[in-house]
């Protein structure tokens, strides 16, 4: 049994694979600290379970499980985190998650379960494993025939009649990934399985990986598909995926396998003359920052912690900090605080409530704090803003009537 731990706390995950190891010493535990390492595993390994932190650096726990399910559905996946919120629960078990596990994690609980998962693979029947080898053979040599037809390679005596049956009429669609500072390993891994998707829910065809820096996807669309509705969710789902500039290509629809090579060449020299960009905010990016600034102000008392609230719209902190300032003009931080003070405003028109207790619903537990971002922010305390206030109420009942 091979089972993966990936969670950015050293602590966590070392602490997790020496209790496993010592239930289950037979058991291979694997661990990862960021989603990259963990692709690493998955591509090397055969991993059984996995279980994942909600908050990762570049990409979240719930982001890595949902592209991930598609290429290896017989793994069972665990979420864990140190928060208890019900939507982090509710979206791990619609994306199919086995459990939702709180830090810290306790003996009795992680044995009981790596127990559990082990008899329900242990179940899975040996008809269904061969089906899912033999799946994944055919798979591998349709693509890798496909990849040395797009690379101009010769294909030898292999007979791709069947081939072109499935694919009378086609489109090329090539992602290519700025590497020109880092590895891009886990942006080859996202753009593979969420172009895989788009393919699938459109039409049927599959994706290759081209080479180092690129991937090309062939897609025969449904009778009733959208061309243009495919390009537009490609490009949604890769902008919100994907952390790094890049650039789509497509070309027009062919129905000759053997023109191939010629399209996937020309198809890399007009990369040449394009510029690397970043996409501009749009789509689901920005469905998640209207999402946070609802949550924002629904619950301005509590913890706004910039990595908690980019795990509430499964977002990695650093990219949801970039969508945010685009969205709203302003830092995540100083829009959370403009926002409590606002509201501490509010408050203080209401004499009957204590400072302090005004301070605590409006997410400030330290008083001494509350007071002075309220006089930084408007040049007063709190009790002088009162009292000016008190003031000024008094003055306009002393106020005659105007005739």
């Amino acid at each position: 049994m091979n089972i993966l731990i990936a969670d950015d706390e050293r602590v966590i995950r070392e602490g997790i694979k020496r209790t496993i190891r010592h239930i289950f010493p037979d058991y291979q535990v694997f661990v990862a600290e960021r989603a990259e390492e963990a692709v690493k595993f998955m591509e090397e390994n055969r991993i059984h379970i996995v279980l994942t932190d909600i908050l990762m650096p570049g990409m979240s726990g719930l982001e890595f499980m949902k592209i991930s399910k598609r290429r290896y559905p017989y793994v069972k996946w665990v979420v864990i985190s140190a928060h208890s919120e019900f939507a982090y629960a509710q979206e791990a078990v619609r994306l199919g998650a086995r459990d939702y596990l709180l830090k810290p994690i306790g003996k009795p609980k992680l044995e009981e379960l790596i127990n559990n998962l082990a008899a329900e693979i242990q179940r899975d029947s040996d008809i269904t494993k061969q089906g899912e080898r033999l799946r994944a053979s055919l798979r591998f040599l349709r693509e890798g025939v496909f990849q040395r037809l797009a690379s101009g390679l010769d294909i030898g005596n292999l007979d791709i009649r069947s081939f072109v049956e499935d694919y009378r009429d086609f489109y090329l669609v090539m992602i290519l990934l700025d590497d020109s500072e880092r590895s891009v390993r886990l942006e080859h891994f996202i753009v593979e399985n969420v172009l895989t998707e788009l393919i699938e829910l459109h039409g049927h065809g599959f994706v290759v990986s081209h080479d180092r820096q690129s991937l090309i996807g062939l897609v025969t669309l449904h009778e009733d598909a959208r061309v243009e509705q495919f390009q537009e969710e490609v490009r949604s789902h890769l902008t919100h995926y994907l952390k790094i500039p890049f650039q789509i290509l497509y070309s027009g629809l062919s129905s000759d396998i053997n023109t191939v090579p010629q399209t996937v060449k020309r198809m890399r020299e007009a990369s040449a003359s394009q510029a690397f960009e970043l996409e501009p905010l749009k789509g689901s990016g920005e469905k998640a920052i209207d999402v946070a600034l609802h949550y924002i102000k629904e619950h301005f008392g509590e913890d706004l912690s910039l990595e908690k609230m980019a795990s509430v719209v499964f977002l990695n902190p650093a990219y949801f900090s970039q969508l945010f300032k685009q969205k709203t003009g302003l830092g995540y931080k100083e829009y959370v605080t403009s926002l409590r003070l606002e509201q501490a405003k509010l408050l203080l028109l209401n004499p009957k409530l204590k400072l302090a207790e005004i301070a605590e619903r409006v997410g400030y537990q330290d008083m001494r704090h509350f007071t002075q971002m309220f006089r930084k922010k408007f040049g007063l305390t709190p009790t002088e803003y009162r009292q000016q206030e008190d003031m000024n109420i008094q003055m306009t009942k002393a106020s005659p009537p105007q005739s």
